[in-house]
């Protein structure tokens, strides 16, 4: 849990005022497993704060995104998934379920560009999404073939 001198110093190093709806916000994201999307945070703080509205939450995800106190997960992967982790790393995605896991950088050779990128593009970060099945619903296709 991050404690609110923390949460404040994080929020001055980012130029953003330290709400309390902020922090609450800042600690479901870090205390839910994986990439949460915004109904699971939202999920999470209507718990310490009733009255607050999803789109304060996403409001708040935004400017935590456009902050760089997040990471936005997986652009093309049809929701919104944010995460805290700022270590280079790549993603394995389930094309069945969804679930993204994190995969250290150092797992995958260096990545380069074989051909110049179109001019003005400034590159902020490279992240690979490795899409595949992951295991549980790889047994869940097994347990169904079986039955068959």
């Amino acid at each position: 849990m991050l404690v609110p001198n923390d949460f404040r110093g994080l929020c001055h190093r980012h130029h953003l005022a330290a709400t309390h709806q902020r922090q609450v916000i800042y600690e479901a994201v870090m205390s839910l497993p994986g990439h949460p999307n915004p109904e699971d945070i939202y999920a999470r703080v209507r718990k310490k704060v009733p009255s607050i509205s999803l789109a304060t939450v996403y409001k708040n995800i935004r400017t935590f995104l456009n902050s760089g106190m997040l990471q936005e997960v997986s652009l093309h992967h049809g929701s919104l998934r944010v995460e805290a982790n700022h270590h280079p790393h790549h993603h394995l995605v389930c094309v069945s379920c969804k679930s993204i896991t994190d995969l250290d950088a150092t797992s995958l050779g260096p990545l380069r560009f074989r051909q110049a990128l179109p001019h003005g593009f400034q590159v902020k970060r490279v992240c690979v999404d490795v899409l595949g099945v992951c295991a549980a619903c790889s047994g869940k296709a097994k347990l169904k073939t079986s039955k068959v």
